[in-house]
């Protein structure tokens, strides 16, 4: 698979995505600037994390007009696979990719560590080869992380199975002290109803080194190119 990483001004988790996908998930992967109309012929799409535009006036809501985001959202229209991680993520929901919204934390702090998430299934193309009911330790890094939807789309998630991960402790018991945000429903990700645009605030790319003791984001890239390890 080819993969291209969109970047914004205030983007910081760029070059980590690049690496991570170069040297770990071991495919081809391009920059994207921002104001290019050209996806290269990839066929995955990222949205890394950062701060893109600094944050002003919301997460995510000036990114979301850069010209690069109308071929995103006409790629993902025709079944492209599109990933937003953290930053990603809101503009994701900005664009209308991904139903929902990402408010700040119920804490109102700007959080970093690492937590714990549990997939909801195993039927989508980035959980595939996960095991539900098992846990994943991924890093946040985020001050509007809390996942918030009206009960209608919240219902809609549950029963259309776009639910992809939640919150969870060590064992894997989805609990109000395992919620590092406030996030409804513990949500840490989901997908469209389509299924092929992910949205999730943990960053699986900093979860992919030895150096780092944690390789336990390689799961949700094993799981998109539907193998069961990387050869390291």
């Amino acid at each position: 698979m080819k993969f291209g990483i969109v970047v914004f001004p205030g983007s910081n988790c760029d070059q980590d995505m690049v690496d991570g996908i170069t040297y770990f998930v071991k495919q081809e992967c391009v920059k994207i600037w921002h104001k290019s109309t050209d996806l290269q012929g990839c066929d995955v799409i990222i949205l890394p994390g950062g701060f893109s535009y600094g944050d002003y006036l919301r997460s995510g809501a000036i990114a979301r007009f850069s010209p690069v985001m109308k071929e995103v959202i006409a790629f993902a229209n025709k079944g492209g696979i599109v990933i937003g991680i953290c930053n990603g993520f809101q503009i994701a929901t900005e664009a209308g990719l991904l139903p929902g919204a990402l408010l700040r934390n119920t804490h109102q702090k700007f959080m970093c560590k690492n937590v714990y998430i549990t997939p909801t299934h195993t039927q989508s193309i980035f959980t595939r080869q996960m095991h539900k009911g098992y846990t994943y330790k991924i890093p946040i890094a985020h001050a509007e992380g809390r996942y918030y939807a009206d009960e209608d789309t919240l219902k809609s998630l549950q029963d259309n199975g776009q639910i992809l991960f939640q919150y969870c402790d060590e064992e894997g018991k989805i609990t109000n002290e395992a919620n590092p945000n406030g996030s409804l429903l513990n949500i840490a990700g989901i997908c469209n109803k389509e299924g092929n645009v992910l949205g999730m605030m943990p960053h699986p790319e900093r979860a992919l080194d030895l150096d780092n003791i944690n390789t336990q984001g390689e799961w949700v890239f094993l799981s998109l190119l539907n193998q069961t390890y990387f050869l390291r």
